[in-house]
């Protein structure tokens, strides 16, 4: 398979390198024509992936497509202790059955984006596969003499423990244990490169320096860059990948096509301008032409490109003709919410409905919305939080509940 030479050059121009330990080593092992092998590594905490996990993914689908050996690193062992990175308290330990169910499903998922088959396939690879034999006392002697507790003290990974007061010895043996990770798959598997997103440079650059130091150690040549993307941020800092009604699943299971759609459309117009340079082949000038034009046209078609590369093309049909008939036709096709009758009794508050059809997170923000006037009943706002719905408020059994401009829910009674 022929190596693409402007790989780097595409990256830097889209925006989707933001740090790396040694950038001219990389651009000059990009540009050789010689293929490399690098990996990501994700510890299975969940059984899916949302929208915000996948940034990586994607970026290493480039990788793949230009001719690099692809590896994906499941950290079942790492997993067991859980990554302190931006986290205020421990994770909650799972177990190893867990972790392995986890494993098993986002296997599935990590095919959208990456080939399993053919000549340069991706491969899976598991963590726990070699640090189940590698017993405490020799992985001391070994691996943790390399580092300095002073030095991951400083380490902003640990920064929200620490502040907290609850750092533990366990999860301080978190870094040495990703850090050994990359020189495994350096002697094992030729890996040159460990890419991931900027909340782990710390981690990353910690791989590259035990390699360091195990070569002045054993005088084994090791030549290995760690690199990362910059993280998917709303302009309040928090990681892309969810709304005020959940998580942007990247599992058909587990996410309508509507709802996908609808949340890829609630990105914020900050971020709109990355999410192209990362999931479309758009180019950027393009891009940032259409956004500065007409930003809510360029959304849609967002929406749509990343719909029908997640989802494929009749899912992203479907969910724009439902999301278009929202604003033409008065919601025939909006998602449903089933009531019944008895609830509807005495009356239902409108804000106990907002919250049941999770248009609102908590009552108390479905009175703020109401109050802000972006709540509309039947097509009409409402203004009253005290306001109960009737029976008699359902035409022909449904009611249609409008948020903003961009959601919808259509009440059926039943």
């Amino acid at each position: 398979m022929k190596v693409d030479t402007n790989l780097f050059n595409q990256l830097k121009e889209r925006g989707l390198l933001y740090q790396c330990t040694d950038e001219e080593a990389l651009k000059k092992a990009l540009e050789s024509g010689k293929p490399i092998a690098l990996y990501e590594g994700t510890d299975p905490t969940a059984d899916s992936l949302h929208i915000g996990h996948c940034v990586p993914y994607v970026i290493l689908r480039r990788f793949q497509q230009a001719g690099h050996k692809v590896y994906l690193l499941m950290g079942g062992a790492t997993a067991c202790i859980g990554d302190p990175s931006g986290k205020s308290e421990m994770r909650k330990l799972m177990t190893k059955e867990q972790i392995q169910h986890n494993i098993d499903k986002i296997k599935d998922t990590l095919k959208v984006f990456l080939d399993f088959e053919g000549e340069n396939k991706a491969e899976i690879v598991n963590n726990y596969d070699w640090f189940k034999t590698f017993s405490y006392i020799d992985f001391m002697r070994e691996i943790g003499q390399h580092f300095n507790v002073n030095e991951m003290l400083s380490s902003e990974i640990y920064d929200n423990r620490l502040k907290e007061g609850g750092l533990t010895f366990f999860e301080m043996g978190y870094m040495p244990m990703q850090a050994y990770d990359f020189v495994h798959l350096n002697s094992e598997k030729g890996c040159t490169l460990e890419w991931g997103g900027a909340d782990q440079w710390g981690n990353i650059a910690a791989g590259v320096k035990l390699a360091r130091k195990l070569s002045f150690a054993d005088g084994k040549e090791r030549n290995m860059i760690g690199a990362t993307n910059p993280l998917l941020l709303t302009p309040e800092g928090k990681k892309m990948g969810k709304t005020e009604k959940g998580a942007i699943w990247i599992d058909k299971d587990k996410i309508s096509a509507y709802d996908f759609y609808q949340g890829i459309y609630q990105t914020p117009d900050a971020c709109v301008e990355m999410m192209f340079a990362l999931f479309t082949d758009e180019p950027m000038e393009k891009v940032r032409a259409m956004i500065k034009e007409d930003i809510v046209k360029a959304k849609k078609t967002l929406c749509y490109e990343i719909t029908c590369f997640v989802r494929g093309k009749e899912d992203a049909d479907k969910a724009k003709a439902m999301s278009e008939n929202l604003f033409t036709q008065g919601g025939d096709d909006a998602p449903t919410f089933e009531i019944l009758r008895e609830e509807l009794k005495d009356g239902k508050p409108i804000c106990d409905l907002l919250f049941e059809t999770k248009l609102a997170p908590s009552k108390s923000e479905a009175r703020r919305l109401i109050q802000g006037g972006a709540i509309s009943v039947k097509g009409e706002k409402i203004e009253d939080f005290s306001l109960k719905i009737q029976e008699t408020d359902f035409e022909n059994n449904s009611l249609l509940l409008k948020k903003g401009k961009k959601n919808f829910i259509k009440v059926v009674l039943k």
